[in-house]
C-alpha cells in the first residue's frame, strides 16, 4: 500500500510540474478576492398574500426559495443528503484534495468540464463566481475560496445555505420549497425517504423530474436507496421492504398550487405594487425585486369567506352555458371602502382567462340612473317632483344637434313622481332627467361619487351623451360598486382599496393605509333621499322578486342595456354595497333564448336577459350569506319635503301654456299599482284655453355648480311637445306668442 501511495504522488507531483508555468498563470491571471466571504447575498424569498383575517391566499415568486433554518431539517434527512452529495463534508477543509486534483488535471487538459465535489465549493460556486469561465482556473479559485469560507465561516451555516439554495426543479430552490412542492409538507415533517428522494433530484433535477419523468426519477431514487444501504442509514430489510417500484410524487401537491395561487384579486394587487404606485420602490426594477424576490408580506382587505360565498353564488345563479355568458362582482365595505370580494370571470387561468371583468367597463343600460338620481337631488329636486316619462320620446343631441337623441322601447309612463320613475326605470324620465339637471353636471357627480385608483378623468372619460340615462358610457363593476358606496355611507366617498399594510421579510411596516379625511361627496340629505328612493326598487319596482332575508332594508338599481347585451344589478345595505354584472366578455353578444337556450327557463316571454333576473338573483344570493349573523341596520330616516312636488320639464322638449278657460285630461297615478291612467274623473270641456309661456332655458353645460337650480313650474301648468302643434280641443288666447 505504501509504495502505491508514493507511486501516486509521484506522478501527481510529476504530473504537476510539468504543468507548473500553467498553473502559475491560471493563479497569477485572476486575483479577485470576494470583499468578504462572511456575508452571503440575500435569497430570493417569495412574497406572501394575506386576506383580512390573516390567512394566506396567495404568493409571488420567481424561484420558489423559502429560507429555513437548518436546525428545522430532520437529522436523517441531512445524513442522506450528505451521503449522496459530499459524504466527507464533516471531515474536509473546503475541498476534497483528491476530487479537486482530478478536475484541474481533466479541465487543465481540455478534457471534459468536471464539477465542485464538496458542498462548500458548490457554495462558493454560486455566492461568488457566477459568470466567470468554467477553465482550470476556475476550479483553482474555487478551491481557493472555499478553503477561505471554512477558515470564516462554520460549517453549519455553509450547509444551511447549501440546503437553502439548491435547485431541485419545477422552479424549486431549497428544501423547504421542494419540501412543499413534491411532498405537501413543512421541511420539519420530511421523513428519511422523503430526503433520499429529494436528494436524487439534486445530481440532475430535470432529468430526474417525477413529474415529467416519473420512470427515471424512480431508478434514480433506486439508487440513493441503494447507497442509503451501502452507508448504513438503511437496513437491508428496509431495502427489500420498499420493492422495486416505490411511491414517488408524480404530481404538484396541491398545497403548494394553493399557495401560489393566481387570481383576478392577486394578479390586481400585483398590477398595483408594480405599476400604480411606488410603495415598494421608485423605479420599476426596485419594485420587481421587492415583490418577487423580497419575501415581503402583503395583508389585504380580501375577505376569504365573503369571496366564496361570491363565487359560489355566481355558480349556483348563473346556469353554465355554452356561449360564454358570464358574471363578474365587486363588493366592498360600506363605511371604509375596502375591496372584500372581487369575482373577475369564470376564473384565472394563464393565457385563457386574464381579464379582469370586475375592472372591465361595459354599457350599463339603466343601472346608471342612481347617478342621475343623486345629481338631480343636490340640484334641488325632490323625490316626489313630476316628470313626464311616456314613450316614444326624442330629446335634443348636444353632440350632434342634426341627429336628435329618440327612445322608442321601453317601458311608458305618463307623468308620475320620480321616486316611481325610477322604480319603474323609465328611459324617457331619466333621458329628460339628464338634460334638465345637465350633462356635464351628471358626468361631475359620476366622478365625485365613483373617483378611485381605477376611475379619474386622467384616466378614464366619461362623456356626456344624451343616452346617458340609458347606458351609452361604459363602466365598470368596482367604478359602479364605489359609486353606489357614497350612497350608502350617508354621501361619504371612500376609495376603494386592496392593501391594509405590507411588511418587509422582517417584519418592518413597509406600508400601512391610511384613508382620506373624511369629506362629504354629497350632502347627507342627498344621500339619504337617493337611497330611500332605491329601496323602492326592491320593495315594489323592477328587483321586487329579490328582497334580502329577514327583511334586511336594501337599496338598489338594475340594468339592461339595449338588445339585452348587458345586466346589471347595484345594490347595498349599510354594511355592504354590491355590483354585478352579467354578458359575454368577447362581445356584445344579445342573451336571448335563441343564443343562450339554457337561459330559457328564466326568460320566459321576455325578450332576454335583464337586471332583474341573473343580476339580481346572484346579488341576493351573495348578500343572503355575506349578512348571515350580521345586525340588521336601518337606513337613516329620509328628511321631510321642504316644499310641494314641482313638475319637472326640459325646455326646448315640452312647452308650459297656463290653462285660462276649460280643463285638460291628466294623469292619475295610482298608488297601489304604480301605473298611471288619465283621470277619468276630469272633465274635458269642448274648448280649452291656453297662454303659451315663455320657457327657462337649460343649465349651461358650463356651469358645474351641483347646487344650481334646474327648470321645474308649479303643478297645473299644461305641457306639450314644443315640436308638434297643441292638440285640436286647445286654443292660444289671442296674441299670445
Amino acid at each position: 500500500m505504501l509504495v502505491i501511495t508514493i507511486a501516486g504522488a509521484l506522478f501527481i507531483a510529476g504530473t504537476i510540474t510539468a504543468m507548473a508555468p500553467r498553473v502559475w498563470g491560471l493563479l497569477n491571471a485572476h486575483t479577485q478576492v470576494p470583499p468578504s466571504l462572511t456575508n452571503f447575498s440575500g435569497l430570493a424569498q417569495r412574497s406572501t398574500v394575506f386576506d383580512s383575517s390573516g390567512k394566506q391566499i396567495g404568493s409571488y415568486q420567481l424561484e420558489n426559495s423559502q429560507m429555513m433554518s437548518i436546525d428545522t431539517v430532520p437529522a436523517d434527512v441531512v445524513a442522506a443528503i450528505l451521503a449522496l452529495e459530499d459524504s466527507e463534508f464533516k471531515n474536509h477543509k473546503g475541498v476534497n484534495l483528491r476530487a479537486f486534483t482530478r478536475a484541474v488535471l481533466s479541465n487543465s487538459r481540455g478534457g471534459s468540464k468536471q464539477g465542485a465535489s464538496t458542498i462548500t465549493m458548490q457554495v462558493v460556486k454560486n455566492e461568488f463566481l457566477a459568470g466567470l469561465e468554467r477553465d482550470g482556473r476556475y476550479k483553482v479559485l474555487q478551491a481557493r475560496y472555499a478553503t477561505m469560507l471554512e477558515k470564516e465561516v462554520p460549517k453549519k451555516l455553509i450547509l444551511e445555505r447549501y440546503l437553502n439554495t439548491i435547485y431541485l426543479g419545477n422552479n424549486t430552490y431549497g428544501l423547504q420549497a421542494a419540501a412543499e412542492v413534491y411532498f405537501g409538507k413543512d421541511v420539519r415533517e420530511l421523513t428519511l425517504l422523503d430526503g433520499a428522494f429529494l436528494a436524487g433530484l439534486i445530481q440532475a433535477p430535470s432529468n430526474y423530474d417525477p413529474i415529467q419523468y416519473p420512470d427515471s426519477s424512480r431508478r434514480r431514487y433506486l439508487q440513493v436507496l441503494d447507497r442509503l444501504v451501502d452507508t448504513g442509514l438503511l437496513t437491508q430489510q428496509q431495502r427489500e421492504e420498499i420493492g422495486e417500484k416505490p411511491a414517488i410524487p408524480e404530481v404538484i401537491n396541491k398545497k403548494a398550487q394553493r399557495d401560489v395561487s393566481r387570481t383576478y384579486f392577486n394578479e390586481e394587487v400585483k398590477n398595483f405594487l408594480l405599476n400604480g404606485s411606488d410603495i415598494l420602490g421608485t423605479n420599476y426594477q426596485q419594485r420587481y425585486n421587492a415583490l418577487f424576490r423580497g419575501g415581503i408580506k402583503i395583508f389585504t382587505t380580501l375577505d376569504s369567506s365573503a369571496q366564496l360565498a361570491a363565487e359560489q353564488a355566481v355558480r349556483d345563479r348563473l346556469p353554465a352555458n355554452k356561449a360564454g355568458i358570464t358574471a363578474a362582482m365587486v363588493s366592498l365595505d360600506v363605511k371604509t371602502g375596502a375591496v372584500r370580494a372581487m369575482v373577475g370571470g369564470p376564473g384565472f387561468v394563464a393565457g385563457q382567462s386574464e381579464v379582469n371583468l370586475a375592472l372591465r367597463r361595459r354599457q350599463t343600460g339603466s343601472s346608471v340612473k342612481f347617478f342621475i338620481l343623486a345629481a338631480a337631488l343636490q340640484a334641488g329636486v325632490q323625490p316626489d317632483d313630476l316628470i313626464d316619462g311616456t314613450l316614444p320620446c326624442t330629446l335634443s343631441n348636444p353632440g350632434n344637434l342634426d341627429e336628435p337623441f329618440a327612445i322608442t322601447k321601453g317601458v311608458s309612463q305618463p307623468t308620475a313622481s320620480l321616486r316611481v320613475m325610477t322604480w319603474l326605470s323609465i328611459n324617457c324620465a331619466y333621458a329628460k332627467l339628464s338634460q334638465i339637471v345637465g350633462l356635464e353636471r351628471v358626468v361631475e357627480t359620476m366622478y365625485r361619487m365613483s373617483s378611485s385608483q381605477w376611475l379619474s378623468k386622467e384616466k378614464f372619460t366619461i362623456q356626456p351623451y344624451a343616452s346617458l340615462a340609458t347606458g351609452a358610457n361604459e363602466l365598470s363593476p368596482m367604478d359602479m360598486a364605489s359609486g353606489a358606496q357614497t350612497l350608502a355611507n350617508t354621501g361619504v366617498h371612500r376609495e376603494p382599496y386592496m392593501i391594509e399594510r405590507i411588511e418587509d421579510a422582517r417584519g418592518t411596516v413597509l406600508y400601512q393605509y391610511q384613508a382620506a379625511s373624511i369629506e362629504q361627496t354629497l350632502p347627507a340629505e342627498v344621500a339619504i333621499n337617493a337611497t330611500d328612493v332605491m329601496r323602492g326598487v326592491i320593495e315594489q319596482g323592477t328587483a321586487r322578486r329579490t328582497p334580502l332575508e329577514d327583511g334586511r332594508p336594501a337599496a338598489g338599481k338594475t340594468g339592461t342595456q339595449d338588445n339585452n347585451t348587458n345586466a346589471w344589478f347595484v345594490g347595498f345595505t349599510p354594511q355592504y354595497v354590491t355590483a354585478v354584472w352579467v354578458g359575454d366578455p368577447k362581445g356584445y353578444t344579445r342573451m336571448t333564448k335563441r343564443n343562450v337556450p339554457e337561459f330559457a327557463s328564466v326568460i320566459g316571454d321576455r325578450g332576454g336577459v335583464q337586471g332583474a333576473m341573473f343580476p339580481a338573483a346572484i346579488w341576493k344570493s351573495y348578500m343572503d350569506e355575506v349578512h348571515r349573523g350580521l345586525e340588521v341596520l336601518e337606513f337613516a330616516a329620509p328628511p321631510a319635503p321642504i316644499r310641494s312636488p314641482l313638475r319637472l320639464y326640459l325646455p326646448g322638449v315640452e312647452c308650459p301654456a297656463r290653462v285660462i278657460s276649460g280643463t285638460i285630461p291628466t294623469p292619475k297615478q295610482d298608488a297601489k299599482t304604480t301605473t298611471t291612467v288619465l283621470g277619468a274623473e276630469t272633465t274635458i270641456a269642448n274648448t280649452v284655453v291656453v297662454s303659451v309661456l315663455s320657457p327657462d332655458t337649460t343649465i349651461s353645460p358650463t356651469d358645474l355648480n351641483p347646487f344650481s337650480p334646474v327648470p321645474t313650474t308649479d303643478q297645473g301648468i299644461y305641457f306639450y311637445e314644443c315640436a308638434k302643434p297643441l292638440p285640436n280641443f286647445v286654443q292660444t288666447t289671442t296674441g299670445t306668442p
